[in-house]
């Protein structure tokens, strides 16, 4: 779906959530050799069983992929992502385990040097099913304007 909304039409606290996503073993598998990332934590279920979590968990940038995946439902022609910022892991992600993302609208502001773009910034909570925050970080996006802001 495209919806084109330019740095003018984005309103501070408008908030969207996804669908439910369950984390699999076949998600962390793939996802360790994607990035290299073996560590028992996530592969030794043996090992796992001897921790205070006493089961495999889901890598942190696994969690972030998925969820920052789950808010990209629409495509936006005057945006892009700019980057993240703030990103925390506050509670594993198991197998087996549904999140959902919530996307609010926190900040828009002038960007320093572009005159033509603003920045709007997007508080980002990923949560499991028992609605226990495991992830928070902010998305901003690079968003164009209809006119460029005053020098």
């Amino acid at each position: 779906m495209i919806a084109e909304q330019y740095f003018e039409d984005y309103t501070i606290g408008f908030s969207r959530r996804s669908f439910g996503r369950t984390i699999t073993e076949a998600d962390i598998v793939l996802h360790a050799g994607q990035t290299g990332d073996f560590f028992p934590h996530h592969m030794d279920a043996e090992w796992c069983a001897t921790q205070d979590f006493k089961q495999r968990m889901a890598h942190g940038t696994l969690v972030f992929s998925v969820g920052i995946g789950m808010t990209a439902s629409t495509i936006n022609p005057r945006a892009m992502s700019y980057g993240y910022d703030r990103l925390r892991f506050l509670k594993p992600v198991f197998i087996g385990d549904t999140i959902t993302v919530s996307a609010t609208i926190k900040e828009k502001r002038d960007h320093p040097k572009r005159r033509g773009f603003g920045v709007v910034v997007e508080a980002i909570e990923i949560v499991n099913q028992r609605n226990e925050p495991a992830l928070v970080c902010e998305h901003l996006y690079l968003v164009e304007r209809r006119r460029p802001a005053p020098a």
